[in-house]
């Protein structure tokens, strides 16, 4: 009996400490996540809006409406109204008004030429160097880059296409010194030499060799679109972790469509055939070629098993192209949005989302939670479930997996913000150096060069028509302090009026309380 006893009581301390131990964690997923450059709310055969538009009848992007049947579409996506600041908030998680880094990089150690010759404010000398890989590299910002965390937790990374990072010469205009194991294509230039293989991607155009895309020689001389060219790339480079069984992070940042346009030959007859404009029909034939792009990422992971252990997530940059080099009326190529690439309205600003994981994202929903760019950081390592990682950045974006998992429940209201104390170029509706904030459905912009604001209610006039601020001053004066608090916590930088000699007040000096 005395050992039956101690074989029984063997038994329950074993099964004691059996329930005690943790369950295996998951298995980490891989993580595709899909930047198209310069990709407009309307660029795409998805409606974005509750209704279908005449713009989403013109695009064709089959995978782009697959993938969203599988997954989640988020219909109030922002980004940032220019490219770099985009990059650099996904990297970092980081508000731009906090990097820094706040208009598009490319040249040295200096500020856009643009800047230099503006009528009536002189531009701050924010981080045009770019991403910095320590604290002491000139008019960089410090952080510890979301590849190099990856990297870290042990996932083999891939960077192809644009990356637009950093400077010439410095070391994150190379993605490789930012933590990915593989880059493809990617340097300091945020636009492509040429997009035809046969023009060699831009190498042998003088005086424009900074543009030129490199590491793809390989197809020089070649009938084949840049974005043909990055695809092969990217199936070739993913076969690697998947034969060494590693998870994966694949960032595709995609050249197109930004300028030059050029027609993509493969696609390009239908849209003629439509009645298109040659520039209009050259833009659709790229945004056809885009979602080619996307179909054989999808192609490859359902045909490797993968799918059901990938996070897939597709994103733009900014607000589509209307200003210049666009066939039509200017600034009309995102209607219902205002405007276009650059401004702080909402084409410049508001861009196409989808989300897809297996078994946790409902199929075929919808989710009108705004989120922001920089949000895309803390939610990466959350899927990633990577939450240990020394990280020397504040990070301004918050998680958007609890609106992925809970069946397309919205999270409660807070702020978004917009900075861009710059000068882009171009001249357009609510173009310019300008800061903003969206909470709920209201929206208020602060012009800098004439110190006016705007405010808009979204949900009634997405158009941003009706200009607000005088019959709800009660909600502009709300709006003002969040703005002002938040650019005053990050020490945001701010223009100075060359005439007067004195840097641009706060948003909220320029409304008065009525109490």
């Amino acid at each position: 009996m005395k050992t039956r006893a101690e074989f029984y009581s063997i038994l329950v301390l074993i099964s004691f400490f059996l329930g005690c131990q943790k369950p295996k964690a998951e298995k980490p997923p891989n993580i595709v996540l899909f930047l198209v450059d310069d990709m407009g709310w309307q660029d795409t055969s998805v409606p974005f809006w509750n209704q279908s538009t005449p713009f989403n009848d013109i695009y064709k992007t089959p995978n782009m409406e697959r993938l969203a049947k599988k997954g989640v579409k988020f219909t109030n996506a922002y980004a940032t109204p220019v490219c770099s600041p985009t990059r650099v908030s996904l990297m970092t998680g980081m508000n731009a008004a906090r990097h820094r880094v706040t208009n598009w990089t490319l040249r040295p150690d200096q500020k856009q030429t643009m800047e230099l010759n503006h009528p009536i404010l002189k531009f701050p000398d924010w981080n045009y160097n770019g991403i910095g890989l320590d604290p002491y590299t000139p008019n960089t910002v410090y952080a510890k880059p979301l590849a190099q965390i990856f990297s870290e937790a042990g996932y083999y990374t891939i960077h192809a296409g644009k990356a637009h990072f950093g400077a010439i010469g410095y070391p994150s205009s190379n993605p490789l010194n930012l933590g990915f194991t593989i880059n493809i294509a990617g340097h300091a230039a945020g636009a492509p030499g040429s997009y035809l293989g046969k023009e060699n991607f831009g190498h042998g155009k003088k005086g424009r060799e900074i543009w030129a895309v490199p590491g793809l020689e390989k197809y020089h001389g070649k009938d084949l679109f840049l974005t043909e060219a990055l695809t092969k790339e990217v199936i070739t480079a993913l076969d690697t972790p998947v034969k060494i069984k590693k998870p994966f992070f694949l960032y595709f940042a995609l050249y197109g469509i930004h300028t030059p346009l050029m027609a993509n030959e493969r696609f390009i007859k239908p849209y003629r055939e439509m009645g298109l404009e040659e520039t209009e029909a050259s833009y659709a034939s790229m945004i056809e070629s885009m979602d080619e792009a996307l179909g054989k990422v999808l192609d490859y992971l359902e045909a490797n098993q993968l799918e059901e252990n990938t996070v897939i997530l597709f994103m733009s940059d900014n607000g589509g192209l209307s200003a210049v080099a666009r066939g039509g009326e200017k600034h009309y190529h995102n209607r219902p949005l205002n405007s276009g690439k650059g401004s702080i309205y909402e084409g410049g600003i508001r861009v196409p989302m989808l989300a897809y994981w297996h078994n946790k994202i409902k199929p075929n929903s919808v989710n009108t939670t705004p989120l922001i760019i920089e949000d895309f950081f803390p939610s990466l390592l959350d899927m990633a479930q990577i939450n240990e990682a020394e990280i020397p950045q504040i990070i301004d974006g918050q998680s958007f997996v609890p609106q992925l998992l809970n069946d397309g429940i919205e999270s409660a209201p807070r702020p978004l913000f917009w900075h861009y104390p710059n000068e882009w170029g171009p001249e357009g509706p609510g173009i310019g150096s300008c800061s903003a904030v969206r909470l709920g459905d209201w929206k208020l912009i602060y012009f800098h060069t004439d110190l006016s604001l705007e405010l808009y209610n979204l949900k009634d006039d997405l158009q941003e028509i009706n200009n607000l601020l005088y019959s709800n001053h009660k909600k502009a004066l709300e709006l003002t302090k969040i703005l002002t608090t938040h650019l005053q916590s990050v020490e945001a930088q701010m223009p100075t009026n060359k005439i007067m000699g004195k840097v641009i007040p706060w948003p909220n000096s320029q409304l008065v309380s009525k109490e």
